[in-house]
């Protein structure tokens, strides 16, 4: 998790919202759509990258909400 942003991540007790590079939780969930909600919440507020792990740990899915190097042409 070396990455800026918020992390959703699978943990023992559901699903946990992370501070990239931070081994405490922000918060745990039950189900991984709540900790994608906060998580995203999270993310708009700080002009960040949220990263949804899948249950095997690996990024599956990854939203920007900061200042995008890169953006669409057209």
């Amino acid at each position: 998790m070396a990455r800026k942003g918020q992390h959703v991540v699978p943990t023992g007790e559901g699903w946990a919202v992370r501070k990239a590079g931070s081994a405490r939780s922000t918060k745990t969930f039950k189900t991984q759509s709540d900790a994608i909600d906060l998580g995203r919440e999270i993310a708009r507020n700080q002009g960040t990258e949220l990263y949804i792990h899948g249950r095997d740990g690996k990024i599956r899915a990854r939203d920007s909400y900061g200042r995008d190097p890169h953006p669409p042409k057209g």
